[in-house]
């Protein structure tokens, strides 16, 4: 393996001896908190500190005695996978009180804590910035009433601060997402997923209720995810005569023979007189004007129910890391941060900064200043925001701008869960856009053999929930077939090319670019969209089908392991999907609380495999019944899934036996997750008004003419935006033999899941360590987000 960069700075010059820190959750709970109470245990013990956990969050920390628990490295297994908080929350009014704050104070001091790890929302980190202000003054009067030593001031002169925001209504600013979020998101979908089924079957109509009563993201993604008909949320209260037009909407989709209507309404809904909307009014409303059978549903504590997704379990460990590691480095003079998540970054942000800005948007609502509301909300928001309208309300024939411009999209690779979710984006974004979009069955097979045809607005609903390619899709490469293609692109008259997939997109692109030379039908712009589970095309950090499958691998996970409870000592192998990528091994493997995953990108021997073994069986000498390994399908072609699972069960005699499982299609297959759902339709949006700007561009002498490098592009995720890239330029970026880029971002990654199975490793925290400031307005080109 590669030695580390000397400008790297490696976690082990920081020390945590001497240290003490607490955790605690407070407020409402959120799917995930458990991951990163782990995270913060297991790192805090892993650098030589003192972990405690608060039980009953401020309530226990006012109450002390037993609230107050030193915590073990076994103390938090088994609970990654849990919702909810293990270690309680509870809202306590005694703690608002200067009273209760003193108290607080004298018993983190008994047991020598000043370094506080708060995960909760605004209100509980607002309550842990005024503790930590309050703090030398608190200790100053438990010295005169005689309840501590003199000397106690000196030695726990600082409290020091540190937040993670968990909140399922992604409520806080500064943040792309919150813990819980996606976990909520999971369970709205689900919801909405199961009622489209029935209402399909009698014709009806829904009215869902979501929760977030100052804050409509849950409602604005879920809307977008599931492609519902109309959304109402506190952040855009409807224009006047909204009831009229939401009528006309759904009768006009019933005329085109929708069988359903599916109206999605935050519970903190208003109209522009700050009136309340409730589900109520809006099924009444549809009743009376429509005559249609209308049904509401309430899911309210549902959303906050259930199993931490794996975005969330990976958000957490991620936050609970570099919470302890934002503690480590903090003096006296640091102020309290809130640790947040920026495209797929881990930032600092000084946490009444954020609080702050949290504030300003109540107060711009409340004064009827909406446009400013969605603003502070942040990016994120403000792309949803901009993406549902323009997917969600069809313009009349005659509001369309005429471009003349045919559009093609297919799909090339495996398929990906997300896919249909980009083309129906793609599709209503060119028809909004004034072109004629043209659908290729079967990618670049059907393509030369003139699978194609015209597709329409209403081709594509409900596409968005739907898994696989509803179009088809083949590993097929063009190369071999340009002539036909490009006879086939005269035919119809094709200006502008989308590709949606995963490695063979990526190199179908570059034939693509290379016979510019020789077919003008070519010089056109052409833009991928990289979609695949096995995430590893260039140029980008993520790709649509990822999130889906790292869900299906960490549910199986769990279930595997839950099959051993209360049996004899096992260690389970599994073995995942990926090619050489080792992605969804590792990703998984953190999501999932593995001991250890084997891929290609980072080789091993029998000496590795060897240590591994004995680093089970000394855990498992312990109270720690269950192992788990991921195994990449061509992590080495000697040491196979087999072989792992022979050399474990030879050597753990006597202290656990062995069992292997390969999760195969199964990785490939099911409903898009939210996010799947949420990143393809944003980014496929991005795409096509990409596509229209080149169109405008290169359209000279009545022709489409486009033969530069950057009209032939892959949008990707690049850590803070999403990024335009000439695909000629990332050859430089790609091992062609193995099918991965030559540089992974999730590499990093892969430390922390060895640290938090108990294995002593480095962990490069180059990217850590810098105090950010909030930023109201970001320049719209880097205007992306990996989170919802």
């Amino acid at each position: 393996m590669a030695q580390p960069d000397s400008k790297k700075i490696f976690f082990e010059n920081l020390s945590g001896a001497g240290k003490a820190i607490a955790v605690l959750t407070s407020g409402g709970d959120a799917q995930g908190m458990n991951a990163a109470v782990r995270a913060v245990v297991r790192m805090g013990l892993y650098v030589g500190a003192k972990v405690y956990f608060i039980h009953e969050g401020y309530q226990g920390m006012v109450d002390g005695g037993e609230n107050i628990e030193e915590a073990t490295w076994e103390s938090v297994s088994s609970m990654l996978q849990v919702g909810g908080t293990v270690i309680g929350s509870a809202r306590c009014k005694e703690f608002r009180t200067h009273e209760g704050r003193l108290k607080a104070a004298h018993n983190l001091v008994q047991q020598g804590i000043t370094n506080l790890c708060v995960i909760g929302g605004d209100g509980s980190l607002t309550g842990a910035n005024l503790f930590r202000e309050e703090w030398s003054g608190l200790l100053t009067e438990l010295v005169e009433q005689g309840s501590i030593e003199a000397n106690a001031v000196q030695k726990y002169s600082a409290l020091h601060i540190v937040g993670m925001v968990g909140s399922i209504d992604n409520d806080f600013c500064g943040t792309d997402m919150t813990i819980g979020t996606d976990s909520a998101l999971h369970r709205i979908i689900e919801v909405v997923d199961a009622i489209m089924t029935t209402a399909q079957s009698h014709q009806r109509t829904f009215v869902l209720e979501v929760m977030g009563r100052h804050c409509g993201y849950l409602a604005l993604v879920s809307a977008l995810a599931c492609g519902a008909d109309w959304v109402l949320i506190p952040e855009m209260p409807p224009e006047d005569g909204w009831e009229e037009k939401m009528c006309q909407k759904l009768s006009a989709n019933r005329a085109v023979m929708k069988r359903l209507n599916i109206i999605i309404v935050a519970e903190g809904a208003i109209d522009h007189n700050n009136k309340p909307i409730t589900t109520e009014y809006v099924k009444n409303l549809v009743v009376k004007c429509l005559g249609f059978d209308t049904r509401v549903t309430i899911l309210g504590h549902v959303q906050r129910g259930g199993t931490p997704s794996a975005f969330d379990r990976i958000l957490a460990s991620r936050m609970g890391v570099e919470a302890v590691l934002a503690l480590l480095e903090t003096t006296a003079n640091t102020p309290a941060c809130v640790v947040s998540l920026c495209g797929n970054q881990s930032v600092r942000l000084p946490l009444m900064e954020c609080v702050q800005m949290t504030q300003e948007v109540q107060r711009a609502m409340d004064g009827k200043r909406f446009e400013e509301a969605v603003r502070l909300r942040g990016r994120s928001f403000e792309n949803n925001l901009r993406t549902y309208k323009l997917l969600a309300h069809r313009k009349p024939e005659s509001e369309l701008p005429i471009s003349n411009f045919n559009v093609a999209v297919l799909n090339v690779g495996a398929p990906a869960a997300g896919m249909n979710a980009a083309v129906r984006s793609a599709v209503r974004v060119g028809i909004s856009e004034g072109h004629k979009m043209f659908a290729v069955s079967d990618g670049f097979e059907g393509f030369y053999k003139g699978q194609i045809k015209e597709i329409k607005w209403a081709d594509v609903g409900g596409w968005t929930g739907q898994g696989g390619s509803l179009l088809g899709t083949k590993r097929t490469l063009p190369a071999k077939h340009v002539e036909k293609i490009a006879e086939q692109m005269r035919k119809h008259n094709i200006n502008a090319l989308l590709i949606v997939g995963g490695f063979e997109a990526f190199e179908s692109l570059l034939q693509l670019y290379e016979a510019r030379a020789a077919y003008e039908e070519f010089c056109i712009p052409m833009c991928m969209l990289p979609a695949t589970i096995s995430n590893n095309v260039p140029g980008t950090d993520l790709s649509i089908g990822a999130d889906t499958a790292l869900n299906a691998i960490v549910e199986t996970c769990d279930r595997i392991k839950q099959s051993a409870s209360g049996t004899k000592r096992r260690v389970f192998i599994i073995e995942t999907m990926g090619g050489y990528c080792g992605y969804l091994a590792s990703v998984g493997g953190l999501a999932a609380g593995a001991d250890a995953a084997y891929i290609y990108e980072e080789p091993f021997d029998i000496r590795d495999l060897q240590a591994n073994v004995e680093h089970l069986t000394e855990k498992m000498k312990t109270s720690i019944q269950r192992g788990l390994v991921l195994r990449n399908e061509n992590c080495n072609e000697n040491y196979t899934t087999d072989f792992i699972y022979q050399l474990y069960s030879e050597e753990g005699k006597g202290v656990f036996d062995s069992r292997k499982n390969v999760l195969g299609h199964m990785q490939q297959g099911g409903a898009p997750s939210p996010f799947d759902r949420n990143f393809g339709t944003k980014i496929s949006a991005k795409a096509m008004q990409w596509v229209t700007k080149k169109l405008v561009e290169t359209f000279r002498h009545g022709r489409v003419f486009a033969n530069t490098e950057d009209s032939c592009c892959l949008l990707g995720m690049r850590r803070r935006a999403l990024v335009f890239q000439p695909v000629v330029q990332l050859k430089d970026e790609t091992d062609f033999v193995h099918r991965i880029p030559k540089e992974q971002w999730w590499l990093k990654l892969r430390p922390l899941m060895k640290i938090l199975a108990k294995y002593k490793t480095s962990y490069d925290v180059s990217d850590s360590g810098q105090l950010e400031h909030v930023v109201r307005n970001r320049p719209k080109e880097s205007d992306a987000s990996v989170a919802m």
